[in-house]
């Protein structure tokens, strides 16, 4: 080919790319607040293709070569409500753009699940329910969901064993137990996962969480007593297509977790998570040669599918597993000595799968049908006693919503609950020793419920609804609930009034680390019943426009609870035994809590305070819950310094003296204190953000506290004789059970985090 010949064909070449060029378009724009404030490193996409770009520190962007047509233009930022825009680019036009975007305390029209099953606005929901989205769990990182809800005010992760670091989740005072945890809708956290299967929840999978403090149990079943925490994961659809974070603390914990999405068609796209979480240092600092904090060795796997039907139809589905081995003892402690009696060590093998999913039926009708199936595997010892449990839950619900006329919405369902149970304790225990595990209790749990949703006008709102269970050993439950919503024509002020009933059936050996730890002996005076209690709840929303940026919102509870009957746990009749039966009286759980969030530009202050009293009466005798506190606080600052990128959280929480388990009679006197002192933990971190790389780091546990710290007395009691065998009568013995909080001090952390989108 002649030299000419290709000068004239890179001519052409250079032409035809030059008049393609001409041929596209372009954007050009500036992003600021309602105040006219610029808004720098704010996140610009067009969606459906590959541009993306992000503002500069004066607020302005743009985008090049971008093919003629109509578009959709995605602007998002920290603090701000994220914003989409319809477009249309021109051949050879140059489009400008003044975008303007609202704080995100100024929309309150989250899209929540928890208060009718189905999607719905927060505003509009007769129910109270919480909403905290992800960017809130960042302002203080965790390898898990338990850690994370810390800082919600009426919430708190109860540390129930200071070796193995088990806990359950309080709502207002009320045990683990009487929280109902639920995944994408989807009650299947409970028995042995509300001990065990808490801390592998991934706190990267969580998009946002539901909370609802009270009654739930007309749509949810009987064991929401206390109220339900509803975890929604990532989808598919907003998820970036490949996310990592990883941190690490002076302790040694090591957390990582990476997610990609995938399409496999345009109608099949999927989330795959991995979540890993290793701490290995066997650390001493109080000296009692035991172990401060449980070594934990733990993965997560979670692979979410949706696939696109015609007309929109929903079907999801999602599956997780969970492997744990977690240990916490004497420092000697090794594998070899699992089960014996010759070192103490707690170990604890967790092996558990999840599948959950939700299909829109193909009707004309609105017919909704969701399932879940888990698996649960524990293998444990705690010293020389051996605990294996084995438990399937299958669940499946068929709901129908349907509009009648302009003022009624109604919603009908049906529910099918199958509990597999098994286990080597009394709970399951036949003359058969050979095979301790010879016994499973396989309960059906079959139900029907309706809800009755009455728009009188724009201002009032009547939630009736009723459900009927059958238990096929307790037989019949009802749970009646009715909810009132009452609120301004600009829902500034709203009013919620709610009433309902609970139900419970309790498991010991499943809900209670205590019955299995340390040497104390455990009696059941009676066959233990179900519980039933009553509930309401008053709640009171006040939204304030104080400014084009400022905002502040107050919501006042007042909630009560009460149980005709319910499972009492004595630890300080006898000091070697924990003693189980009904209470023969009642119990209340009662108190008010106030939230409030506040909002100016780029400082936010989420914070709350939450007075209760939970008390049993027997024989006209009153007596404070142990472990409860009576006033909780909880606060999330969060400062964006925007021009450098830099964000500035300092979170904590507050709590008040509480009513430990001691081993005081009247022949002995416990050294270790009978309450516990006011304790806060408070943290410190200090994000920078470089385009889709964060970098964050700080300090946990500010003030360096734990409840071993300045106590006087060995936490654990008789450590120098675990197994009880040298222990004389009326002196100390070797109890994990006395605990109230982590035993973790101050530690530093670094992490980063990157999404490519």
């Amino acid at each position: 080919m002649s030299l000419t010949r290709i000068i004239g064909l890179l001519l052409i070449w250079l032409i035809s790319i030059t008049t393609l060029s001409a041929q596209n378009a372009s954007i050009r724009g500036i992003v600021t607040d309602v105040d006219s404030v610029a808004i720098g490193f704010a996140k610009i996409e067009i969606l459906g293709t590959d541009h993306k770009v992000t503002t500069n520190k004066e607020g302005r962007f743009s985008i090049e070569n971008i093919k003629p047509g109509d578009y959709t233009l995605k602007v998002s930022s920290s603090f701000y409500q994220p914003k989409e825009l319809k477009i249309n680019l021109s051949a050879n036009k140059e489009l400008s753009l003044e975008i303007e975007l609202e704080h995100e305390s100024k929309s309150l029209n989250d899209v929540i699940i928890s208060s009718n099953i189905k999607p719905t606005t927060k505003l509009n929901s007769p129910i109270p329910i919480e909403v905290y989205h992800s960017n809130f769990f960042k302002s203080n990182p965790t390898p898990s969901i338990f850690e994370a809800l810390s800082n919600i005010n009426g919430v708190r992760p109860q540390v129930n064993c200071a070796l193995c670091n088990t806990g359950d989740i309080h709502i207002n005072g009320l045990e683990g137990a009487y929280t109902m945890m639920l995944i994408d809708g989807m009650p299947i956290v409970s028995g042995l996962a509300t001990v065990y299967g808490l801390s592998g929840i991934p706190q990267s999978l969580v998009e946002r969480v539901e909370i609802v403090k009270g009654p739930a149990s007309t749509l949810y079943g009987s064991e929401a007593v206390g109220g339900l925490v509803n975890v929604i994961t990532k989808s598919p659809d907003n998820a970036p297509l490949l996310s990592g974070e990883v941190f690490t603390s002076s302790w040694g914990e090591v957390n990582t977790d990476i997610a990609t999405k995938f399409k496999i068609s345009p109608k099949v796209e999927s989330l795959l998570g991995l979540n890993y979480f290793n701490f290995h240092q066997r650390i001493d600092h109080n000296n009692d040669n035991f172990t401060d904090v449980a070594l934990q060795n733990r993965l997560s796997v979670f692979n979410k599918w949706n696939i696109k039907r015609n007309k929109s139809k929903v079907f999801t589905l999602a599956g997780r597993y969970v492997y744990e081995d977690r240990f916490g003892g004497d420092l000697a402690w090794q594998p070899i000595h699992r089960g014996t009696d010759s070192v103490y060590g707690e170990s604890i093998y967790t092996s558990r799968f999840e599948l959950l999913g939700t299909y829109q039926l193909p009707t004309k009708e609105p017919i909704m049908l969701m399932f879940s199936l888990n698996d649960h595997n524990q293998n444990s010892v705690y010293g020389d006693m051996l605990y294996l449990g084995k438990q399937t839950i299958g669940f499946s619900q068929l709901t129908w919503d349907k509009q009648l006329g302009k003022k009624h919405n109604l919603l009908v369902g049906s529910a099918l609950r199958y509990t597999f149970y098994d286990d080597n304790t009394p709970a399951t225990s036949t003359a058969d020793t050979v095979n301790p595990m010879n016994a499973p209790t396989q309960t059906y749990l079959p139900g029907i419920f309706v809800q009755d949703e009455i728009k009188f006008n724009t201002q009032n709102t009547l939630l009736l609804g009723m459900r009927y269970d059958y238990n096929s050993i307790h037989g019949n439950i009802y749970t009646p609930r009715i909810n009132y919503k009452w609120n301004t024509k600009d829902q500034s002020d709203i009013l919620r009034v709610s009433l309902g009933t609970g139900y419970r059936v309790a498991n010991v050996f499943t809900e209670d680390h205590a019955a299995l730890t340390g040497a104390r002996e455990v009696v059941f005076l009676n066959d233990l019943n179900p519980e039933t209690s009553y509930n309401g709840n008053i709640n009171y929303v006040k939204n304030l426009y104080l400014g084009r940026n400022l905002f502040l919102g107050l919501d006042g509870s007042v909630f009560y609870t009460y149980f005709n009957n319910k499972i009492f746990a004595d630890y300080e009749t006898d000091p070697s035994k924990i003693i189980y039966d009904n209470i023969d009286g009642y119990a209340v759980s009662n108190g008010v809590s106030l939230n409030l969030d506040l909002t100016y530009r780029d400082l936010r202050l989420m914070g709350g305070a939450t007075i209760m009293d939970v008390y049993s009466v027997e024989n006209n005798l009153k007596e404070r819950q142990l472990l409860t506190e009576r006033f909780t606080a909880t606060w999330t600052l969060n400062y964006y310094l925007r021009p450098w990128g830099v964000s500035i959280d300092y979170t904590g929480n507050l709590y008040s003296p509480m009513l430990l388990p001691t081993q005081t009679t009247d022949e002995f006197i416990d050294p270790r204190p009978a309450k516990s002192p006011w304790w806060s933990i408070q943290n410190i971190q200090i994000t920078k953000k470089v385009n889709q790389l964060e970098i964050f780091g700080g300090v946990k546990n500010l003030l360096n506290f734990t409840p071993w710290r300045n106590l006087g007395a060995p936490l654990l009691g008789n450590t120098s004789d675990p197994f009880g065998r040298n222990t004389p009568p009326n002196s100390l013995v070797f109890d994990p059970a006395y605990v109230y909080g982590n035993n973790q001090g101050i530690r530093g952390f670094l992490g980063i985090r990157y999404a490519i989108d």
